[in-house]
């Protein structure tokens, strides 16, 4: 299994809505979990799971893509869309 990771820092005048926001999102989306850091308050992680690195990578693209759905809480980001950022992470094989 693959993961997207996406993190982001919501600015604070824009918390209550972006929950609000999100919370429908999350609703229609499987496969992905939230997080919100605890030293950072505001800073905001998505977990995407993925079957391979095609299927991270497109949900990579889906997800910081302007025409994406998701590309609406941008404008709540600290800095904009270019401060969303989207890391591909692959399963680590270690022999003992």
């Amino acid at each position: 299994m693959y993961i997207c990771f996406v993190e982001y820092h919501i600015e604070e005048q824009f918390v209550l809505t972006y929950r609000e926001w999100i919370a429908e999102k999350l609703s229609e989306e499987s496969g992905v979990k939230l997080y919100e850091g605890t030293d950072q308050p505001h800073l905001f992680v998505e977990v995407w799971e993925a079957a391979d690195e095609a299927a991270a990578a497109a949900i990579k693209e889906e997800r910081c893509s302007e025409r994406s759905s998701w590309f609406h809480m941008a404008d709540w980001v600290r800095g904009g869309a270019p401060k969303i950022h989207a890391w591909t992470f692959k399963p680590v094989h270690v022999q003992v």
